[in-house]
């Protein structure tokens, strides 16, 4: 499992507790530092169902000076959208957290973060 965190954002720290409270092994990965690359954007979508456009921040400054509320929304514009996140991943909502099961959530609530926990693969037996 890992999740992809801005350490800034109180949703990003919340969905670090609840991981921690569960025992949860995880590695993070602040995105912001390290980028994610446009096929690593474009696997996160595939994992999540998603668009790029889903998972846009949209009200951030740099999404407002692109002007990407205006961007069409379809099949056409997917690379452009995809090229943007990867060039401003401070656009990317947070916290992505991808599963074990190979999904992924958008982590903002409690729940989202449960649902990832609930994806677990189930810890090997070993046999005494």
């Amino acid at each position: 499992m890992e999740i992809w965190i801005n350490p800034a954002c109180s949703k990003c720290r919340s969905a670090i507790s609840l991981l921690d409270a569960e025992g949860a092994d995880y590695t993070v990965r602040r995105y912001l530092e390290d980028v994610p690359t446009e096929d690593e954007i474009r696997e996160v979508l595939e994992r999540l169902g998603l668009e790029p456009w889903d998972i846009t921040r949209t009200q951030e400054a740099a999404a407002k000076e692109l002007g990407l509320k205006e961007w069409p929304r379809d099949a056409g514009a997917r690379e452009r959208w995809i090229a943007v996140l990867a060039a401003h991943p401070k656009l990317i909502q947070r916290p992505v957290i991808t599963a074990d099961d190979g999904t992924a959530v958008v982590a903002r609530t409690e729940e989202a973060v449960r649902d990832a926990l609930s994806r677990r693969e189930p810890p090997s037996s070993t046999p005494l």
